[in-house]
């Protein structure tokens, strides 16, 4: 079987596996629902998701050990992952392959010639991982004369310098090293005056461009609702995703662009390619010229994947090995080898130093930047309501990859990924919106917390989820506090009878209880024109029949005591017909003054017991806006956002 057959037999199967996996990746008790397939496992093969939370927070989640293999598996063969592996890349390589089909090898050659533009990807890695290592930076700042945090400084130094040095961005080493030095003795001084671990912060960010976490997002917050609103295989309803639309534009444009350039995002934007390309500067298998001695047919380059021209100095860092510069070549002088290539090759992006060194700055000075608006202190957004078990704010932040994981495994479909309300850091991170979803956060249900790759969101229990058992003390988990809104509350604004939040309340016992009131109705107030001991036939009324017969209307006698009211059972226009089991004593008298008053249950929201499960602002029946809402306030993760002060 020829190599090229065996890649596109691989890139099927990866990419058949990968939606399977998106496909199963929710509740139910269907076969091809989760049963314990390992759903996340093209996010912890990826490299950049583990690199980016070990800046972030200095620690390794474990399920992201297998990044490990895919690191020794590309210094050995070469991006591998990116032309063999890679579900983005096997859609891009195929639309890009309908894009061309037609072509002449001439326009195949121009559309695959090298530009500069590629190098800009490595931009995008360099400022997303800048972006993640301000607090490393700041501790060390801070801890200046911390003999092991030095160290820690001295070695991510000369990995700097030697990165640097491997992308010939700097050509003496030495003379970088000595800066380093003089920057550590900067860094001393300014940590006697300032506190730079105040103001300097990161923030996870590699997964609005990484090609893994995009396509999880996409398939499971665009593709699969698209499909099943048409055949409703996969939920028992549809499901919607607030925002979506901004998910499908970069999806299909990115997808859409390989119509104009083959693999567009690979060769341009791809952040998790340019570290695989500054990974396989290392490799020891490369696709190279074994001969010097080419006729410049020019065939290799016309179906080339990577644009890394193989007919001369092959460009090593942007070679996908699609291999089909091999199977092309028809004097087989070009081969997948461990001897470099014969006719020379490129093995480091044109990355200029001033380039570099200002990207990194910038992607250091954005976070405090964007922060300056005070989200993750005094101005932070009530209306962000993170799933039970994410970490704080600032934690969060620094682990979630915008997967849209937690979205697509939410039985009742209340996690949506934000827009700005969370900031642009925010941006497609997860929150809870009550009204689009079938209920709100099920008390059973812990599934979000267990499916986070990253422990953005920390694996809880049922037990800790209610507190109880071992978390009894501690009392159940709150992700916030419902509150009433008596503007528009039946009961409270509009005298109609309402107790649905209440009877709906979970919480045992009820976080939500109500104050009993009677309040005549508007037009209420009326005179008897004759009466018996159990009708009443008003004078000079007309009212709307059986209006009052629910069982909420009381008909009061003005002369009686306050609290002396008789059910109404019954009405026509004229008359009202009160409960047989509480007639009249004495029959009142033509002239004498009636009430009809309407028993309104208004509920109360008792802040000891909410946990801001949404269910109540769920099964509302006022359209719209709910009358009683669910903000963040008192949540369990943030002591700081407690509701008193």
């Amino acid at each position: 079987m020829r190599i090229v057959a065996v890649r596109r037999v691989s890139q099927v199967f990866f990419l058949v596996v990968f939606l399977w996996f998106c496909v199963v990746s929710s509740i139910g008790t269907g076969w091809w629902q989760i049963r314990g397939w390992p759903v996340n496992w093209f996010l912890q093969l990826d490299p950049l998701v583990a690199f980016g939370t070990i800046l972030t927070t200095g620690s390794l989640y474990s399920g992201l050990l297998w990044a490990l293999a895919t690191v020794v598996l590309t210094v050995i063969f070469g991006r591998f992952f990116c032309g063999w592996m890679c579900p983005f890349g096997s859609i891009h390589q195929f639309v890009g392959f309908l894009g061309r089909r037609k072509d002449p090898v001439s326009r195949k050659l121009k559309k695959n010639a090298p530009r500069r533009a590629q190098t800009v990807k490595y931009y995008i890695l360099l400022f997303l991982l800048s972006a993640a290592s301000g607090t490393l930076i700041a501790r060390a700042v801070h801890s200046a004369f911390d003999v092991p945090m030095l160290l820690w400084v001295l070695l991510a130094g000369s990995v700097f310098l030697c990165v640097q040095t491997v992308l010939k961005t700097w050509d003496k080493p030495a003379r970088g090293f000595g800066l380093l030095l003089f920057l550590l003795g900067a860094w001393s001084v300014i940590a006697f005056f300032t506190s730079l671990d105040r103001l300097i912060r990161s923030s996870l960010q590699t997964g609005l461009l990484d090609p893994i976490p995009l396509v999880h997002r996409s398939v499971n917050l665009v593709l699969l609702p698209l499909l099943d609103a048409t055949t409703q295989a996969l939920s028992v309803n549809s499901r919607f995703y607030e925002g979506a639309w901004l998910i499908a534009v970069v999806f299909f444009s990115a997808v859409l662009l390989n119509l104009v350039i083959p693999r567009f995002y690979c060769r341009f934007v791809c952040p998790l390619g340019a570290l695989f390309g500054v990974l396989s500067r290392l490799s020891l298998w490369r696709i190279g010229k074994v001969d010097a001695s080419c006729p410049n047919c020019m065939l290799c380059e016309a179906n080339c994947e990577g644009a890394c021209r193989p007919a001369g100095a092959i460009r090593v860092h942007e070679c996908v090995l699609c291999m089909n510069c091999m199977s092309e070549c028809r004097h087989d002088l070009i081969s997948y080898r461990t001897a470099p290539s014969a006719t020379g090759e490129v093995s480091s992006p044109d990355l200029s130093r001033r380039g570099f060194v200002i990207t990194a700055l910038a992607g250091v000075a954005v976070v405090p930047v964007l922060r300056l608006g005070g989200g993750m202190s005094h101005s932070w957004n009530p209306d962000v309501i993170r799933p039970p078990g994410a970490l704080s704010e600032a934690d969060f932040l620094s682990r979630c990859i915008k997967c849209g994981q937690c979205m697509r495994i939410c039985p009742t479909n209340i996690i949506h990924p934000c827009g700005l309300e969370a900031g642009l850091e925010g941006l497609w991170t997860p929150a809870l919106n009550f009204r689009i979803g079938t209920s709100g956060c099920q008390h059973n249900c812990i599934a979000c917390s267990h499916i986070c790759p990253t422990a953005a969101i920390r694996p809880i229990t049922i037990d800790e989820k209610l507190g109880l058992n071992e978390y009894a003390s501690k009392g159940p988990l709150r992700i916030g506090t419902a509150f009433v809104d008596r503007g528009r509350c039946l009961p409270w604004a509009m005298d109609k009878p309402c107790i649905v939040c209440q009877e709906n309340c979970p919480v045992s016992p009820k976080a939500i209880f109500v104050r009993e009131e009677f309040a005549t109705v508007r037009g209420g107030a009326l005179k008897v024109k004759k009466a018996d001991t159990g009708t009443v036939e008003v004078d000079g009324a007309n009212l709307e029949a059986g209006k009052y017969s629910s069982g909420d209307y009381y008909l009061r006698v003005c002369a009686e005591p306050e609290d002396r009211r008789r059910l109404i059972a019954a009405n026509t226009e004229k008359v009202i017909s009160i409960s047989s089991d509480r007639p009249f004593e004495t029959v009142p008298g033509t002239g004498t003054g009636i009430e009809i008053q309407v028993r309104l249950q208004r509920p109360q929201v008792d802040l000891e017991r909410c946990i801001g499960c949404g269910i109540c602002e769920h099964e509302c029946p006022v359209n719209g806006r709910r009358a009683i809402r669910v903000t963040a306030e008192n949540e369990s993760r943030t002591k700081k956002r407690s509701l008193l002060l």
